[in-house]
């Protein structure tokens, strides 16, 4: 298996210049002129994200509510689930914090 794999590996080394001197006699490639364009990144509304915090106009937006009705995993101690629009979002109580995202189907 070690002289298999050295072989194998000789070979590469030897192919690599090869390899090279074909693809320097090919056709010149022409210069093209590039254009970049700056992207913006826009959080959608209602796009939540892990680790986000809450801000005062989502609490009070946010309405919490019983997590057993729609079947989500018990809250830990300091956290509970809340509605905003169609997603569930389990929230720290105190820092705002979002742990999960569960979208509602």
């Amino acid at each position: 298996m070690k002289k298999l794999f050295s072989i194998l590996l000789a070979a590469s080394v030897l192919a690599a210049p090869l390899a090279m001197a074909v693809e320097a006699n090919a056709a010149p490639v022409h210069n093209k002129e590039v254009v970049v364009e700056k992207k913006k990144v826009v959080v959608h509304k209602g796009h939540w994200v892990k680790g986000r915090r809450l801000s005062t106009a989502d609490r009070h937006r946010a309405k919490s509510i019983d997590y057993r009705r729609y079947r989500l995993k018990a809250p830990p101690r300091g956290y509970h689930w809340v509605r905003i629009d169609n997603n569930f979002l389990l929230v720290g109580i105190t820092s705002g914090l979002i742990s999960k995202v569960e979208i509602a189907h």
